[in-house]
């Protein structure tokens, strides 16, 4: 996220459907440093390698923290077609990381969790509105244009999509 805040009322610029992506990780006991340091440090590397190669379909991501225990990364994508292709791609960094993050939940017996929650959003079914706020989110990701061009009610901008 930028630092410095656009000001007034500002709406995503993002068109057609948004593929939203949750990931995450809990660590259930920070003692276990064995069983949940290599999952974060495996994110970064992922996110590296989607945001330089242009055509992995990842439009953008925001961090965000849930306390001292939870790390939660949402991400943008424009298609699940492109989500499912990097996550099984062999030649990736998601593939390896994978693999050693199960072998490290079998050998952590719990120490470390881990979730994930996928979301495909037609066209006309989000809106946003960031108001004095750095690009945040999907503003972030897609750019942002200001309300009116929307609307300036949540069910107009919702139509005008």
């Amino acid at each position: 996220m930028g630092s410095t805040p656009i000001q007034g009322r500002m709406t995503a610029d993002a068109q057609g459907d948004v593929v939203v992506f949750l990931i995450g990780m809990r660590i259930n006991s920070f003692r276990s440093v064995r069983s949940w340091w290599p999952v974060f440090r495996a994110m970064p590397r992922m996110l590296k390698e989607l945001s330089k190669d242009e055509g992995s379909g990842l439009l953008g991501y925001q961090l965000l923290l849930g306390g001292p225990r939870v790390l939660c990364i949402v991400q943008y994508w424009d298609t699940e077609e492109k989500l499912f292709a990097y996550a099984s791609a062999q030649d990736k960094e998601h593939r390896p990381a994978w693999v050693a993050f199960n072998r490290r939940m079998r050998e952590g017996r719990g120490r470390v969790g881990f979730w994930h929650e996928t979301y495909i959003v037609p066209a006309g079914s989000y809106e946003n509105v960031y108001v004095n706020m750095p690009a945040f989110g999907l503003g972030a990701a897609s750019g942002v244009v200001p309300v009116a061009r929307r609307g300036e009610r949540a069910a107009e901008r919702l139509r005008s999509a």
